[in-house]
């Protein structure tokens, strides 16, 4: 009995010594396992290919098209519309002459361009019986139809006097002025007068 008990302890004994070495394999090895872990990975990150970090991609901002700017359509210039002249008033026509007026009037432009006549002179001389006869409003008629300008027939006929004899201004006057001789109008005897040279 004494022999068995011996023999069981030995092996008992032997037993915890193998316990204890497992355990302190153990231990050696779970106190060893980080580090192996950082090693292992720093193992496996020197011998793996470097990843190329990735290029950045540029976005590039759409380029801004210009907007055309709307072309101006030229505005027509009005076409200017030609204004029509006024049409002038008919002249008057002067009064229709009769054939007698128009004989008388005659008459007149020839007396007229002899001598200087007044108005009122030449209708005389139209209508009198020492002269052409007619009847004084046929020559009234084609007296006043010659539109003569009887100013300048004072003159011609202030003239013609100064040229047959000398006239004072006021004598000259008087004998255009009389009812005996040219029958002018006082203003018109004293224009031609004046123009003639006798004043």
């Amino acid at each position: 009995m004494r022999r068995s008990n011996k023999a069981h302890w030995r092996h008992a004994s032997g037993f915890a010594v193998l316990c204890t070495t497992l355990a302190a394999l153990a231990g050696c090895g779970a106190s060893a396992g980080p580090t192996s872990a950082v090693q292992a990975a720093s193992t496996q990150a020197a011998t793996s290919p470097s990843t190329p970090a990735p290029t950045p991609t540029l976005t590039v901002p759409p380029t801004a098209v210009p907007t055309p700017l709307p072309t101006a359509v030229p505005t027509p210039l009005p076409t200017a519309v030609p204004t029509p002249a006024p049409t002038p008033p008919p002249t008057p026509s002067g009064p229709t002459l009769t054939a007698q007026q128009q004989r008388a009037a005659d008459a007149a432009r020839q007396y007229l361009s002899i001598d200087g006549f007044s108005r009122q002179g030449l209708i005389d001389q139209l209508s009198s019986s020492y002269g052409d006869g007619y009847s004084v409003p046929d020559a009234t008629v084609a007296v006043d139809s010659l539109n003569e300008d009887w100013n300048v027939e004072a003159v011609k006929a202030a003239k013609n006097y100064l040229a047959m004899e000398p006239f004072s201004c006021n004598g000259l006057i008087q004998q255009l002025d009389s009812s005996y001789g040219d029958k002018f109008t006082v203003a018109q005897a004293t224009y031609g007068a004046q123009h003639a040279g006798a004043c």
